[in-house]
């Protein structure tokens, strides 16, 4: 989000590539776009849990008004060409492999290395957090059984936790004596909550999801093997 809040023209003309895809595959006989949308476009959200039809979408960041302006041109190219679209947007997903940008990846390889572990604010904000295989499967579902389609999912995790609790989450699960650090709150970016309505998603994952404290587990076994 930081690297994002820097350069906003250059995240501006992402606009431009969304309407050339669009053009080429209207023009190419594609029958449908699969699009990455973000729970950013939510904004600051006045409704909870957040719903794909209900919810307004507040977005005022630059990364946040491609994602809603890119929804838009799906809905224009449908309408007037008839190119199908499905909509996903994405809140928090972990897993494997994650770059240490993203908070939950982040957190525990401070952990793991008994580092101190920074939290922007007093921690009360909160988020979700979705296992890369619960996202996957789900999308994967959609494609394969043809659902939301020229409609849009929520894809993420109903289970809301603030950013401290999350780190003494971590700490606790990997026993590190690893510090919490408090850093001053973000002048913007930093959502005070959000929290999915994810009904349209559990009908697509078709299974339970996977739970946060096992979510942690996998990814320290899979760092271990990694290590070992």
């Amino acid at each position: 989000m930081k690297r994002t809040l820097a350069n906003p023209v250059m995240v501006l003309s992402d606009l431009n590539g969304i309407k050339n895809v669009l053009d080429l595959c209207k023009n190419t006989g594609v029958k449908r776009v699969y699009y990455s949308s973000s729970s950013e476009v939510y904004g600051e959200p006045v409704e909870f849990p957040q719903n794909e039809h209900t919810t307004p979408l507040n977005s005022r960041l630059p990364y946040a008004i491609v994602k809603n302006v890119g929804e838009a041109y799906l809905r224009a190219y449908y309408q007037e060409f008839g190119l199908e679209y499905t909509i996903f947007r994405f809140f928090n997903t972990y897993g494997p492999k994650q770059s240490t940008d993203f908070v939950m990846s982040k957190f525990l390889e401070a952990a793991l290395a008994n580092k101190d572990i920074t939290i922007y604010g007093d921690g009360s904000q909160t988020r979700t957090f979705c296992y890369i295989d619960d996202n996957i499967d789900a999308c994967l579902n959609a494609f394969y059984q043809n659902l939301i389609i020229n409609d849009v999912a929520n894809i993420g995790s109903d289970y809301e936790i603030t950013m401290l609790d999350l780190a003494q989450k971590i700490l606790q699960i990997t026993k590190s004596s690893s510090k919490i650090v408090f850093l001053p709150a973000l002048k913007e970016g930093d959502m005070t909550r959000r929290c999915p309505d994810i009904s349209l998603m559990k009908e697509l994952l078709q299974r339970k999801m996977t739970p946060l404290d096992e979510g942690i587990r996998r990814l320290i076994e899979t760092k271990q093997s990694v290590t070992a």
